[in-house]
């Protein structure tokens, strides 16, 4: 069985990468006012936070067009006999559910959606697994099972400069914990039963970010082989240092660095930085 590897725009895998292990993306978008622009395809992150800067209010966020996903999944069942569509969380996000739907109304076509129950590129982790897999001809049962092994060990934090950007997206669950010292702490947030969530509240950024590599040292302290990403918003020095700091301490864990994109920076601003890992 030919299957093929859907994800959405906010996995920020390089162009590079998807095309050299055939992955298919279907973009989210960014609205600025009257102007509605696709990540990764018609905004680079550099861009958005540039445009971001220049704007009195913050930009919206939209899931893929329905009408997009119905031409893509139609466009695969010439080639494929079927699709894994690895999404963001469902829980911020209702491209799942539109996947889902779509897949529905397609002949000839298996479509098979997986909520990776996160985003950016820890949800890239899945994708990239997933089509290394089909390209050795595994199929969607397979693909599955094994996404699934790595969902046991997958996670993220991610500290930003203030919730405001979250709270006026209503993409914050709990935030009533840090109510009245927004200004004073650098929130740790992560994903919980599909949502983001308040973790803890740091008061420097510093403290924060050493909070947040403790977490991690955590789990790879264990020696256990492990793939791990630091991700920006919009701060790509400040994540290739930590990446190398990591890289020198833990040698048992392939480490990364990628950023947080048009769509997901929209809601956690500028300056945020996250760490993410799976054990292999």
């Amino acid at each position: 069985m030919r299957t093929a590897i859907v994800t959405d725009s906010t996995s920020y895998i390089p162009k590079e990468v998807r095309d050299s292990l055939d992955i298919h993306m279907l973009p989210l978008n960014v609205i600025f006012g009257d102007a509605s622009y696709q990540e990764e395809v018609e905004i680079t992150a550099e861009q958005f936070f540039l445009k971001v800067r220049e704007q009195k209010e913050l930009p919206k966020t939209s899931q893929p067009a329905y009408g997009t996903i119905i031409e893509k999944f139609e466009q695969l069942s010439k080639e494929y006999e079927a699709v894994v569509a690895i999404t963001l969380s469902s829980g911020i996000s209702g491209t799942y559910q539109s996947i889902v739907s779509a897949g529905s109304m397609i002949d000839n076509l298996e479509v098979v959606a997986y909520d990776s129950e996160i985003s950016c590129m820890v949800q890239g982790f899945y994708v990239i697994e997933a089509a290394k897999m089909a390209k050795k001809g595994a199929g969607p049962t397979e693909i599955i099972e094994r996404l699934d092994e790595i969902k046991q060990s997958a996670n993220a934090y991610f500290m930003v400069f203030d919730l405001d950007h979250l709270q006026r997206g209503g993409r914050l669950s709990s935030a009533q914990a840090f109510v009245g010292s927004l200004l004073q702490v650098k929130p740790i947030l992560t994903f919980v039963d599909k949502q983001i969530v308040a973790f803890e509240k740091i008061r420097t950024e510093k403290k924060a970010m050493k909070r947040i590599t403790d977490l991690f040292g955590e789990v790879a302290s264990k020696g256990e082989k492990m793939k791990a990403v630091v991700i920006h918003s919009n701060r790509e020095d400040d994540a290739k240092k930590l990446a190398q700091q990591l890289s020198e301490t833990y040698p048992n864990v392939e480490l990364e660095t990628s950023y947080f994109g048009a769509v997901i920076g929209t809601h956690l601003g500028e300056g945020a930085l996250g760490l993410g890992w799976y054990i292999v």
